[in-house]
């Protein structure tokens, strides 16, 4: 019988995120300029922040490479972001070898065919409730929130929660 995800939750020491359709509802408003313009989630960003906080390891691999993105996810504490990587999978045994993880610890939410590949590498493979059909076929855990919408907030709260590491006594300076 295959292990419900919850038994995976204990182990997980690493999260990485795509951006776009995870951190991000996936639409993007196009300015008359060019500029293009996403909108992320604050809940999900107190939980990257927090997460960062309580010492996992955090990082970020996205075909994007949005300035403001970067800025946003630095102002959280994350500094091992790698936008317009268009290999994944190199990306993410770079990050593994720098820090020395074992995959098996990583919990990697992505939401399109581009993650597939790294997903299939990693101990606890999500995604968020609006993924495409085949990264929720490969997905270990879906998410109940849809991208931008809370779905990084939920995982790693399930987390930190079951390493009881949730802290509901935090200021506010979060945001």
């Amino acid at each position: 019988m295959e292990k419900s995800y919850k038994e995976y939750l204990q182990y997980i020491t690493t999260f990485i995120f795509d951006v776009d359709g995870v951190l991000t509802d996936g639409t993007v408003t196009i300015t008359s300029s060019g500029e293009m313009l996403r909108k992320m989630n604050i809940k999900d960003g107190y939980a990257l922040k927090t997460a960062v906080d309580k010492g996992y390891n955090v990082c970020i691999i996205s075909g994007g490479s949005n300035v403001g993105v970067r800025v946003r996810l630095r102002g959280l504490g994350i500094t091992d972001i790698y936008l317009g990587a268009h290999n994944k999978i190199e990306q993410l045994e770079e990050y593994l070898d720098v820090y020395n993880i074992n995959a098996k610890h990583v919990l990697y939410m992505g939401d399109d065919i581009p993650d597939l590949p790294v997903m299939q590498l990693v101990g606890l493979p999500s995604c968020p409730q609006d993924a495409a059909p085949e990264i929720k076929a490969i997905s270990k855990y879906i998410s109940h929130k849809s991208g931008g919408k809370g779905a990084v907030r939920d995982v790693i709260e399930q987390v930190l929660k079951v390493q009881d590491k949730w802290d509901t006594n935090f200021d506010a300076k979060y945001d």
